[in-house]
């Protein structure tokens, strides 16, 4: 199993991580005692700018769920079709030369699914097989690599495409003054990414998929999600994230590499998601990485902020791009989210 390419797309609107946080204000203006609060945790966010489906003035007239889930189904396909095309292209293929496709996202619900309203939009083969995937959050990009290099695995003549499409600026709670709530709209944006993978059969070329990992953790249901009622996605974001990433994330990443004779210090590059400063520092101390070892994820997280599902897949993007490893060497690909929970993935270049 081989990943081939990777590629996002964002929407056009894009504002600095400042002009967010003042629009927030205006927008609960007649509910924060402390604007200046706001202030404090956006700036250290790690955010500087981010992109958005809308201008930041159209946010205020958003009245209900409905209506913010009708735009993330609109510009979730828009998105999608953008995000496949840009991937697909460079490895010379078309729409139809997909076989499989998995969609994630934890940011808007459909029936029929956006993948299924990518079929006709793209031309698609009507014999696709398509996976939608809901509830992972952040480790849905990385889960979603893990089950279609199963799927590459059992069909090594085939090609699937892993789609992550988050729009986390259409969950913003007008009423919840929460501090998860307030990080939450300092740290998310919008954005999609797709990757590519193939079997050994299929006769494309790129970083083979060696090995998958997937790591539960039981107690720890509370940790980060969604409390989910009529004003939509409400934001559950514990301040011991980082503290359970510190807890298991050495041990769960020892014992997968351990199995195929590899350390941590065998790894040429790792390619984490960009969950925000905390989780990024705590990833650094649980795996004992060297300063400007996750630079890419960094970068990431300055210029987009965390995408969600999509936020791995990014950096991954930009490591084959630009961070390519010599022929021989291996990368570690992990995200985490709601669960709480791991996935990894190791790669051979």
């Amino acid at each position: 199993m081989k990943i081939i390419s990777a590629a996002s797309a964002f929407p056009k609107y894009v504002f600095r991580q400042q002009a967010v946080t003042g629009a927030l204000k205006g927008l609960w203006r007649d509910q924060m005692q402390k604007p200046e609060l706001l202030d404090r945790l956006h700036s250290r966010c790690g955010v500087e700018q981010r992109h958005f489906v809308l201008p930041l003035e159209f946010y205020e007239r958003i009245q209900n769920w409905g209506q913010a889930n009708d735009l993330w189904i609109e510009n979730a396909q828009q998105l999608g079709a953008d995000a496949i095309c840009r991937a697909i292209t460079p490895a010379g293929l078309a729409p139809r030369d997909i076989d499989a496709l998995y969609f994630t996202s934890v940011t808007g619900i459909a029936s029929p699914s956006i993948d299924a309203r990518l079929m006709n939009r793209m031309g698609l083969s009507p014999n696709l097989k398509r996976v939608p995937i809901f509830g992972l959050g952040c480790v849905g990009g990385a889960a979603g690599i893990a089950r279609a290099a199963d799927y590459v695995r059992a069909f090594p003549n085939q090609v699937a495409v892993v789609l992550a499409v988050e729009l986390c600026s259409l969950t913003w709670q007008r009423g919840d003054l929460s501090v998860a709530n307030l990080i939450s709209a300092g740290l998310f944006g919008d954005g999609a990414a797709a990757v590519v993978l193939a079997g050994s059969e299929a006769g494309l070329e790129g970083p083979e998929v060696i090995a998958t990992c997937s790591a539960f953790y039981p107690g720890t249901e509370d940790v980060m999600g969604w409390n989910i009622s009529e004003r939509g996605f409400e934001i559950v974001l514990s301040p011991n994230v980082p503290d359970v990433i510190e807890q298991h994330l050495r041990s769960d990443v020892d014992a997968f590499l351990g199995e195929h004779g590899l350390r941590r210090h065998d790894m040429a590059s790792w390619i984490i998601h960009t969950g925000g400063p905390k989780i990024l520092e705590a990833v650094e101390k649980a795996l004992e990485l060297k300063p400007g070892e996750l630079e890419l994820s960094w970068e990431s997280l300055r210029r987009v902020g965390n995408l969600s599902s999509a936020s791995v897949l990014v950096v991954l993007e930009q490591v084959l791009k630009r961070k390519r490893c010599a022929a021989g060497s291996y990368s570690l690909l992990a995200a985490m989210g709601p669960g709480f929970c791991s996935e990894l993935v190791l790669l051979r270049w």
